[in-house]
């Protein structure tokens, strides 16, 4: 028992040294994430999304892969459009829809760009910076957004389709 506890001070202690995080950067560590709220020498405290406490003992912590953003994270979005629609139009529809939703980083601008041709549709990348502790409430919005922005503009989002012909005399 004497072992763990002196491990996580001895972890702890690196940790404040080292700084690989600080309080208030998010992190991403044993497959949980959050923002750093406290680093003692025992443990550090993150809270998630939904406003949970998660305390990791830092022996856990230290030689692990730690993914590491500020206060914003990236947020990859991508929507698919008929082949037929103006890309260009799209493109403009998609910034203006994206411009104003709360949550998104001013500081860096949405970044919207022919991403992929699929086989039913061209797929629009979208990328912005987003506040790490709203990113799921952002997505979200971002998504409707996007669905109602194309929508009233008569942009088609495609689905996959299969064309079937038959033949009379086949044999």
């Amino acid at each position: 028992a004497i072992q763990g506890l002196l491990s996580n001070y001895g972890a702890g202690l690196s940790i404040i040294l080292t700084r690989p995080f600080i309080v208030g950067d998010t992190i991403r560590v044993l497959g949980v994430w959050g923002v750093v709220k406290e680093v003692t020498r025992a443990y550090t405290v993150l809270t998630n999304e939904d406003e949970e406490k998660i305390t990791i003992p830092n022996r856990h912590i230290i030689g692990e892969v730690i993914h590491y953003s500020q206060s914003d994270t990236v947020l990859e979005l991508s929507v698919g459009i008929a082949y037929e629609s103006d890309t260009a139009a799209a493109i403009e529809i998609i910034a203006a829809a994206l411009s104003d939703v709360e949550g998104l980083s001013q500081s860096r601008a949405v970044q919207v760009r022919i991403d992929s041709f699929g086989d039913s549709a061209i797929n629009i990348g979208i990328r912005c910076w987003v506040r790490t502790e709203k990113f799921y409430e952002v997505k979200f919005t971002c998504n409707q957004k996007l669905q109602d922005a194309l929508t009233a503009n008569n942009i088609a989002i495609p689905f996959p389709q299969r064309e079937v012909r038959m033949l009379a005399d086949a044999v």
